[in-house]
């Protein structure tokens, strides 16, 4: 797997936006494909993260539309498993306890008390 640049990170993270933006899967699809043969999932889970963050500023839609038919499934559990951990550091900085306050079922999903929800969603 090839290192990138930061000029080069910046132009993959637009085309995916771009990707995103129009709705069309098998545009999609094949730049994720591209992506596989260079980049590790992990990495392919950064980039569609950055992309997603930036497209939420122009076409919220088009957020949904590549969470829903565009991510894989290996990458969406990637997504979800750094940023489940993230939530973690965040609410144990925040003074949480977990296993009192918030958990995790036995389908990685993340379980929160209210206090602990409005810690997490609250600016």
């Amino acid at each position: 797997m090839q290192s990138m640049s930061f000029w080069q990170l910046e132009v993959e993270i637009g085309k995916m936006a771009r990707a995103m933006m129009t709705r069309n899967s098998e545009i999609g699809k094949d730049l994720i494909s591209h992506f596989r043969s260079q980049f590790t999932t992990e990495a392919i889970a950064h980039l569609m993260i950055v992309s997603l963050e930036r497209l939420i500023w122009f076409d919220k839609d088009s957020v949904f539309w590549s969470i829903e038919h565009l991510i894989p499934t290996d990458v969406m559990q990637e997504i979800k498993s750094f940023t489940t951990i993230f939530c973690y550091k965040q609410l144990i900085g925040k003074g949480f306890t977990l296993g009192k306050d918030f958990s995790i079922d036995a389908n990685s999903n993340l379980l929160l008390n209210v206090q602990a929800r409005k810690a997490i969603f609250r600016r």
